[in-house]
């Protein structure tokens, strides 16, 4: 049965992480000249969910500034490697989700899930409607040669989060 593991092994579930805010630090302290000589920009969010910030995993409310900037999400040295653009609110504090917890943000948007092994290599990959989530992930870590999964939203394609493997514990 899904979920409980084999005998002796704990159940396995995943961890959603958002981007640590320590590595934009100094881009969240630019002014407007500043950010655009590092290629980013400003923005004052004028929608409830057009500016999901990658490190608190929640959409900036109208009228707080974010930051767009171009962020290296697949570092790795292959054919995969990439980058893409990122909101990032001006005053995001880091998340901590529990396993098997999904933000919001991610329920309320088309999805594209990508999952890799252990050499960066994609072994899986689809799309999927935010409410499905855990399901697509679940198969996914079906897998054992899935290492993570990387999430995105699929309609601008921009990277939203990284997906790990976690034990479960109970």
């Amino acid at each position: 049965m899904r979920g409980e593991g084999l005998k002796g092994e704990e159940p396995m579930g995943f961890q959603i992480s958002g981007l640590k805010r320590e590595q934009f630090q100094d881009l969240l302290c630019f002014d407007d000249d500043a950010l655009a000589a590092h290629g980013a920009k400003r923005y004052v969010a004028d929608t409830q969910s057009g500016f999901p910030c990658r490190v608190s995993l929640i959409d900036a409310d109208p009228g707080e500034n974010v930051i767009l900037l171009t962020f290296q999400h697949q570092p790795a040295c292959g054919p995969y490697h990439g980058a893409g653009p990122i909101f990032v609110r001006e005053h995001a504090k880091d998340t901590s989700l529990e396993p098997n917890q999904i933000p919001d943000l991610l329920r309320t948007r088309l999805l594209s899930v990508r999952a890799y092994d252990a050499n960066d290599m994609m072994v899986e990959a689809d799309v999927v409607d935010g409410l499905d989530l855990e399901n697509l992930l679940q198969r996914f870590l079906d897998n054992v040669a899935v290492s993570y999964m990387h999430v995105h939203f699929a309609r601008p394609g921009c990277f939203a989060c990284r997906v790990d493997r976690a034990l479960l514990h109970g």
